[in-house]
């Protein structure tokens, strides 16, 4: 039997019960504007934190997205600051309606884990990428292909949560780690993979396939 699970990010529930707490409050002082209000901050704080199941590929050779939202960027580039190979640089651009728990692209062993403290640029530009804060998660696959997601906060976002750890093995589809509050992960592909999406394409976290390595790599 599957088990039952409150279908919200545990990194969540301070901000929620917050919300809820400033509002019983309003409302006991019977300040009803300030009430009604507060239900509608509160709503969108628990919106904001969901975390629904989602139904993972099966395919091997397949990488998921590994955030909600929408493809921004889909180019060539020598990476130099990650996996120092040539490779498809894939950007999704999460704002603040989006679910925000990421999940990893595809199964391998964590080699390490690159955080950078920065700015708060607005996440869909190309300077946040640059100068704003961000944690890089480099990975091998069992048949030693590196790949990277990189976690950028955004205007509003303040905070980076990783749970993964370098050593660590991680499934395609599982959870990682989250961003408050607004926010974009990059992706850093082999460049022998088959690209499915397009940009201005909207992507599910663990669900919608990004592409596909050739079987023999």
């Amino acid at each position: 039997m599957k088990e039952a699970r409150i279908p919200v990010a545990g990194e969540g529930y301070p901000f929620i019960l917050f919300a809820l707490f400033t509002t019983l409050i309003v409302a006991v002082l019977q300040m009803k504007f300030l009430a009604i209000a507060g239900l509608v901050v509160s709503g969108l704080v628990l919106n904001f934190f969901r975390d629904p199941d989602r139904i993972i590929p099966e395919d091997p050779d397949c990488f998921v997205s590994p955030a909600d939202g929408k493809v921004i960027k889909i180019v060539k580039i020598f990476d130099d600051k990650f996996v120092n190979e040539h490779v498809y640089k894939i950007s999704v651009f999460m704002n603040i309606f989006n679910v925000h728990v990421n999940r990893t692209p595809f199964d391998g062993k964590v080699l390490g884990i690159k955080y950078a403290p920065g700015k708060f640029f607005s996440a869909n530009t190309d300077r946040a990428a640059l100068e704003n804060e961000q944690c890089g998660v480099i990975m091998e696959t069992a048949n030693q292909q590196t790949f990277a997601f990189v976690q950028i906060a955004g205007l509003v976002a303040r905070r980076i949560v990783c749970w993964a750890e370098k050593g660590d093995t991680l499934r395609r589809g599982q959870r990682f780690g989250l961003i408050r509050f607004g926010s974009r992960v990059d992706l850093y592909l082999p460049q022998n993979m088959q690209i499915e999406v397009a940009i201005g394409q909207k992507v599910k976290a663990g669900e919608t396939v990004i592409g596909y390595l050739p079987s023999s790599s």
